[in-house]
């Protein structure tokens, strides 16, 4: 994967697949900011906010760099398809497209504890200015046991193995995904802030081995569990993360 320069949006971003890129990191003299809603509105509704939040903010649609959704449970992988092929013609009429590749990373889970009754928006993040020479900041997209690129029931890695050999395996398998992304972002481990996990199943088992102990010195933050499943049924274990200074909750 090679970084590119969304031409509009001061960010660079890691190609993906259709429905979202695999990370995004500022363009010098920008910061990403990490913004998240207290009460998840709607999709609908959640967009229209978002679109109003950056024009408020002097900011143009394309600086949009990443978005975090929550649904009511996990899709069918034909359902995920159909869900993100709606998804990605919104992002595509707001032109925030490049070069006909969505730039915008993403998240999508589903709560296993009162679950909205439909999709949701989460939150998002975008660009803005600030001091040139900072160091960068960034967000890189969610990610489950699945290969970079393939959405594919029968490519899920170590498919249906729940068993605590084989949840450390699948977390092994998605931390490999975060950080192949975090230095294809050219970051380090040192910056990450926040790092998140969406499963149902107990992660003691996996946090200090697989996931903390790879964190090097960000590890003194830990890592956020949300249990949630990932957005696709039968993958089990999901992650995210971000490296920002600016976190703004609406």
């Amino acid at each position: 994967m090679s970084l590119l320069p969304h031409p509009t949006g001061n960010y660079l971003f890691l190609p993906g697949i259709a429905p979202y890129s695999c990370g995004a990191v500022s363009a010098d003299g920008y910061e990403i900011i990490q913004v998240t809603f207290q009460s998840p509105p709607p999709l609908e509704k959640g967009f229209s906010e978002l679109q109003q939040f950056l024009k408020d903010r002097n900011r143009p649609i394309s600086a949009l760099c990443g978005i975090s959704l929550r649904s009511p449970k996990p899709y069918t992988f034909e359902g995920f398809s159909q869900f993100n092929a709606g998804y990605a013609q919104t992002l595509k009429n707001w032109g925030i497209f490049a070069d006909d590749m969505n730039p915008v990373a993403r998240t999508n889970v589903a709560p296993v504890v009162d679950p909205p009754n439909s999709p949701v928006l989460y939150g998002f993040s975008f660009t803005s200015p600030t001091t040139p020479g900072l160091p960068a900041t960034f967000v890189i997209a969610g990610a489950g046991e699945l290969p970079e690129g393939v959405l594919e029931r029968d490519s899920i890695f170590s498919l249906g193995n729940t068993t605590s050999e084989g949840l450390k395996s699948k977390s092994d398998f998605v931390m490999n995904l975060m950080e192949r992304r975090l230095f294809g972002l050219g970051q380090t481990w040192q910056q990450v802030t926040v790092a998140n996990i969406y499963t149902r199943h107990e992660i003691r088992s996996v946090l200090e081995n697989q996931v903390l102990s790879r964190m090097k010195g960000s590890s003194i933050h830990g890592a956020h569990w949300h249990y949630s499943a990932p957005p696709i049924d039968e993958i089990e274990f999901e992650m995210d993360m971000r490296g920002t200074r600016t976190e703004i909750r609406l």
